[in-house]
């Protein structure tokens, strides 16, 4: 099988921004007008769902459909989302105003005009709105408006540092930049990095400034000894400093953590200048790794053993214990020195606990995480559904947006439109689905962020099976390490059911009739097995070109077992534009009828077919009706009439 990526050669520009850390964001569209630029602009952006009004836009192609526009601008509000609203201002603002908690708790909120030429910060424009409103505007081709007076005058905000950097101290940045508006100069250190989006600014500098920023990766002392007058400082934390730590299988993470707070504190160094956790690659999926990371709101990174192998002249404690059990003479400080690359240093030599060990690295530039090591491999196995955007959970686009590369057979890529664009694609034939499961494994061991595409249900007779039977049956280490996630879609059962009534209100099974995995003799017994319990039955893979006659085999085990007027459903391209629903008697079912895109619902002998007004459904009665007419029966006791009478309504459909 031949694995291919159409779309490697596209420019970086088509690459989607990454949204983090004001992620997620919601786009919203009130019209049909204004949907081709809330496309782009979720296409633009990982982890962003496109939110369309019902009786506005087409619901097959927004992620998220809502009747009642201010109600669900207040609830996505509310739910900490990020909203670009390709609206007029004035609808956000009235519906978001009762709302309003303060600048620092309020989520971004940006408004687009329809054509999406300006993109305008309402809200959380130093919460990351002025930012995503700029990369957006020169991403889209547009203009960015924002009102934020420090970036008008200054350009740039204090309280907006580039990623990876943070502030000590939110406090001293507004009087320090109603200093600078007001003409002040500014008196700025660096002890350690590159601060150039500071010293290239239109911030005016003096020595003798009366405004002090600083730039550093140590502890503040809490004193005033850099106070300027009545400013205190604004000191800014670089990413510069690369945490490598080590530990034992299933370390507990709070010793990890513990441990790694108290070296930075020693060293008088503050977290907030931790870039990046590194370790070896054999700790990728060691929980401990990763708690300490999300502790320090940080990415993990990691390294093979002969890329920190090729760190040993430069380790101050080198092991020949680690290296019969790694393959490196130390994973603390070889990951640590392999982030900060050959400029840098290791500033605090490895420090131990009893099942970890922690070393520090500092940079003279700022770290880039994603340039260094490797990330955890992630593989997403993302059932999308019947295809179209409406019947797809907001889960699953997330997780699609977010990969880097997108495993799946052509056709089901195909219907995943523009959320797809700029990613590395990965197509293989009908068939070759062991193949493809396989390349998805690997992709993700070499530490990418992967997503295998199947339609339906990625649990149901699809590629999630398949891939924890590779799991089981290889036993590789490598991907062993992967962090897999299953994210479920509307099966075809659940997509044909809805679409006629409900005919699984009752118990109901999902058989296979395809014989290319399961013995023909395994599947007449589940047959006869689910004839003779009376199920509701769900038939998959109902013929083929090869295969003919296993359906006219289901249906006259089935006529032995219930009516000749039992319902049968055929749901044929569900949830697509020419999708078809019939419902014929049992008796009346014919294998022309059918083909692999149809699926075979066969009710109990208890399903009913009725017509009501221009209306049909299917259903099949869980007992209601009796349970009903048993509490009638029952004696009432009140301080009233009592009642002794019975209805009975006798209905043959």
């Amino acid at each position: 099988m031949e694995m291919t990526s159409p779309n490697n050669s596209q420019s970086p520009d088509m690459t989607r921004l990454p949204t983090d850390p004001i992620a997620p964001i919601a786009v919203i569209c009130l019209t049909q007008r204004a949907l081709p630029t809330a496309k782009r602009i979720t296409s633009a952006l990982q982890g962003a769902s496109l939110h369309g009004l019902r009786t506005r836009v087409s619901t097959r192609e927004v992620d998220i459909a809502f009747d009642d526009t201010i109600a669900h601008l207040q609830q996505t509000f509310a739910a900490d989302h990020v909203i670009i609203g390709v609206c007029a201002s004035g609808i956000l603002i009235r519906a978001l105003a009762p709302l309003l908690a303060g600048k620092w708790q309020d989520a971004a909120v940006i408004a687009v005009d329809e054509a999406g030429e300006t993109f305008i910060p309402l809200l959380g424009g130093h919460h990351g709105g002025n930012k995503l409103a700029r990369d957006l505007a020169e991403r889209l081709g547009a203009r960015a408006a924002i009102t934020t007076p420090g970036d008008a005058a200054l350009g740039l905000a204090l309280d907006e540092p580039p990623a990876g950097w943070k502030l000590a101290d939110n406090a001293p940045v507004k009087p320090a930049t109603a200093a600078l508006l007001a003409g002040a100069s500014a008196k700025i250190t660096i002890d350690a990095g590159s601060a150039a989006w500071l010293t290239n600014s239109a911030i005016p500098r003096d020595d003798n400034g009366t405004v002090a920023l600083h730039v550093t990766p140590n502890t503040p002392k809490g004193d005033i000894t850099d106070q300027i007058g009545d400013l205190a400082p604004v000191t800014f934390h670089p990413p510069v400093l690369a945490l490598g730590v080590g530990c034992e299988r299933n370390c507990d993470p709070a010793e990890l953590i513990d441990l790694a707070e108290k070296t930075l504190a020693d060293a008088g160094l503050s977290p907030k200048a931790v870039a990046c956790v590194t370790s070896i690659d054999l700790k990728a999926d060691e929980t401990a790794v990763h708690a300490l990371a999300a502790h320090l709101a940080v990415p993990a990174r990691f390294f093979t053993a002969s890329e920190l192998e090729a760190q040993a002249s430069r380790l101050q404690t080198p092991s020949d214990i680690v290296f019969a059990e790694t393959g490196c003479h130390g994973v603390a400080e070889g990951s640590a020195l392999a982030t900060v690359g050959a400029n840098g240093s290791l500033i605090v030599a490895k420090q131990k606990s009893k099942r970890a060990t922690c070393a520090i690295g500092l940079s003279d530039t700022d770290i880039n995480p994603s340039k260094t090591g490797r990330g955890q491999g992630k593989l997403s196995i993302v059932g999308i559904g019947p295809g179209q955007a409406s019947w797809r959970s907001p889960e699953a686009s997330q997780l699609i947006a977010r990969a880097s590369d997108i495993v799946g057979y052509q056709m089901y890529l195909d219907l995943l439109g523009d959320l797809i664009t700029g990613k590395e694609l990965h197509h293989s034939d009908l068939g070759a689905e062991e193949a493809r499961a396989r390349h998805a494994l690997e992709l993700a061991a070499e530490g990418r962020d992967v997503a295998l595409i199947g339609s339906g249900d990625a649990g149901i007779y699809a590629l999630a099976t398949l891939v924890f039977e590779l799991l089981d049956r290889e036993d590789k280490a490598t991907w062993n390490r992967v962090a897999i996630q299953v994210s479920p879609g509307i099966s075809a059962l659940q997509a044909c059911a809805s679409r006629i009534g409900a005919p699984l209100g009752h118990d109901f099974c999902a058989i296979s009739l395809s014989d290319l995995l399961t013995p023909r003799e395994d599947i007449l017994r589940r047959i006869a097995a689910a004839a003779a319990g009376d199920f509701v039955i769900a038939f998959y893979n109902p013929v083929s070109k090869r295969r003919r006659d296993l359906l006219a085999t289901a249906r006259d085990m089935l006529l032995d077992n219930r009516p000749a007027d039992t319902p049968v459903v055929l749901g044929r391209q569900l949830g697509r534009p020419d999708q078809e629903i019939t419902v014929i008697p049992l008796s009346k079912l014919e294998v022309d009828m059918v083909d692999m895109l149809t699926t075979v619902l066969v009710g109990s002998s208890n399903s009913k077919h009725i017509k009501r007004g221009t209306a049909e459904w299917v259903y099949t009665p869980r007992g209601y009706a009796k349970k009903g007419a048993d509490a009638a029966k029952a004696p009432v006791h009140s301080s009233g009439s009592n009642n002794s009478g019975q209805n009975t309504t006798t209905r043959k459909d």
